[in-house]
């Protein structure tokens, strides 16, 4: 009679856990998702800063183009021309790079586009949503492991269910008990593994 009452204790709890273990797998298979769409918007966001910064080094290096060819040839009203119409990020370079007296000066850099005043704020963007992006990706393998990890779980109990489950069908009493043995230890360890899992209760 205490075989038939300990099996029906750990069928009861085991079904709890399997029941509990299945929520939690799917709960940690929705929190990856959402950080799977995270990270994508971050990265379309990245890449929209960094194709912003492309086009503003372009139009830099075109009126870069433009502004020393005059600053070469000694046409001051054309080099002013372009001068003003430098993008702000890009005049202190200019300057900074002028005051390196390039034209006699060796070891000048060869551009502003070398200077450390050259500085593009949607370039420092994309790297930011980048590194943000990482981050996010990172959470997202995290949770789908939780959710294998909780689906494992669901797997175990079942195990554990199904030993103690044969151990009341048997009619030789040693062969139960070494079939509830079974379904008592795997249920103990999956529970005590379990437990120490991360839970999610958001929706």
């Amino acid at each position: 009679m205490r075989l038939e009452v300990v099996a029906a204790v750990v069928l009861s709890l085991a079904a709890v856990a399997t029941a509990w273990s299945g929520y939690q797998a799917s709960r940690w298979n929705a929190e990856a998702q959402k950080a799977s769409g995270h990270t994508n918007k971050l990265r379309i966001e990245a890449a929209r800063a960094q194709g912003l910064a492309e086009a503003q080094k372009g139009a830099d290096l075109a009126t870069f183009t433009q502004w020393v060819d005059a600053y070469l040839l000694n046409r001051p009203q054309v080099e002013n021309f372009y001068f003003k119409r430098f993008r702000s990020e890009f005049k202190p370079a200019v300057v900074a790079w002028i005051a390196t007296r390039p034209l006699k000066n060796p070891n000048a850099p060869l551009s502003p586009f070398a200077m450390p005043q050259y500085r593009l704020a949607a370039e420092s963007e994309a790297r930011g949503l980048d590194a943000e992006s990482d981050v996010s990706s990172a959470t997202k393998e995290r949770n789908i492991q939780r959710a294998t990890d909780y689906v494992l779980g669901v797997v175990l109990f079942s195990v554990a269910l199904f030993f103690t489950g044969m151990s009341l069908r048997l009619p030789a009493r040693p062969l139960r008990i070494v079939l509830l043995g079974f379904g008592i230890a795997i249920f103990v360890g999956t529970a005590a593994w379990i437990a120490s899992s991360p839970i999610s209760f958001s929706v």
